[in-house]
């Protein structure tokens, strides 16, 4: 059981539109059901498991809102889109629909925005309406992009397509930035998953902070050896923590050699609700302990409770501009 004085800031859940009228093609045939066997393979044995009927629908806000915050510790939440409008009609989780999360529980919720940098001025122009209508507070990227059904992929430190994304956010008063990296689906080219790109956006934009998620599995030493040269970059382990029951040696090398290069001031929680009920991912994380031979071994520091509160809530409080005691406060009062 989680204490109750942790703050638990979810970095991101997703009001996902798995229904089959929604995917484009086969290559979003592929992305959904990709999804739906990350759950099934990461689920413990001992917690429900969706059938495809159950999981592969479009989620109400309502459905992610009750798992998030009644049926978990979560306290505070990111309403996380997807721009995937190659793969899924509606881009797979819209930011209106993220709109509508937050706008449910606004003390407890924060929208991040999302748009495709590759269109140009029409991007920049919705991040404008995102950020000044509906109050977006940072923005999530995806590299893979796809036209007429192959991989069109564009790269973080490309100065005609990424660096003007990140002027206009600067502009918007905007300094934090996430992107998805690593764990590949459907047919994304696996190559364009990397995180190479991610020096040339941190060296040229240092007052960026830049949230690289899923830790970029399976490269994490690669991103271990970025985190720990760019003190403006970031590791979500959303997707990542999921880990811990099925696999928790697995996980232990992770969370260690993250602990082990940058420490625990730049690990963020995420849950990818619905794709895995939070619950069970944060009640294993709590009470995870890095096996002794490891520490020993590999010189991996012990993730102790201080190291579990930051990675569980803290570290993304900070990065949001937030004080924790004044949340805890705010919680309070909202409850």
């Amino acid at each position: 059981m989680i204490k109750d004085d942790v703050l638990v800031f979810d970095c991101v859940a997703h009001p996902f539109n798995f229904d089959s009228s929604n995917a484009i093609g086969n290559a979003g045939e592929l992305f959904r059901q990709h999804l739906f066997a990350f759950h099934n393979v990461l689920t413990p044995e001992n917690e429900p498991k969706l059938s495809a009927e159950e999981f592969l629908k479009e989620w109400s806000t309502e459905e992610i809102s009750r798992m998030v915050f009644d049926e978990s510790d979560t306290d505070m939440l990111v309403a996380m889109p997807l721009p995937l409008t190659d793969l899924f009609h509606d881009g797979l989780s819209p930011w209106e629909r993220c709109v509508e999360l937050t706008q449910e529980n606004p003390d407890r919720t924060v929208f991040w925005g999302t748009v495709n940098p590759l269109e140009g001025k029409r991007a920049l122009d919705e991040m404008e309406v995102q950020v000044k209508e509906y109050g977006a507070k940072a923005f999530k990227f995806y590299n893979v992009r796809y036209d007429y059904g192959e991989p069109f992929p564009w790269r973080m430190d490309d100065p005609q397509i990424a660096f003007p994304v990140y002027e206009k956010a600067q502009e918007l008063g905007i300094n934090l930035i996430g992107v998805h990296k690593g764990v590949p689906l459907g047919p994304q080219p696996v190559e364009a998953t990397q995180t190479w790109d991610m020096d040339g956006a941190a060296a040229n934009f240092p007052d960026i902070n830049f949230v690289i998620f899923h830790v970029g599995l399976p490269f994490i030493d690669e991103t271990c050896w970025q985190l720990v040269r760019y003190p403006n970059l970031y590791a979500s382990i959303a997707a990542t923590i999921n880990f811990v029951a099925r696999s928790p040696r697995q996980f232990a090398e992770w969370i260690g050699k993250l602990m082990f290069w940058c420490g625990e001031d730049k690990i963020i929680y995420g849950s990818e609700a619905p794709i895995w009920h939070p619950k069970w991912a944060l009640d294993a994380f709590w009470n995870f302990e890095i096996p002794q031979d490891m520490v020993e071994g590999y010189g991996y520091p012990p993730l102790t409770e201080q190291a579990k509160r930051k990675i569980l809530g803290e570290n993304l409080l900070r990065l949001s501009g937030m004080d924790a005691d004044e949340t805890r406060r705010k919680l309070a009062g909202a409850a």
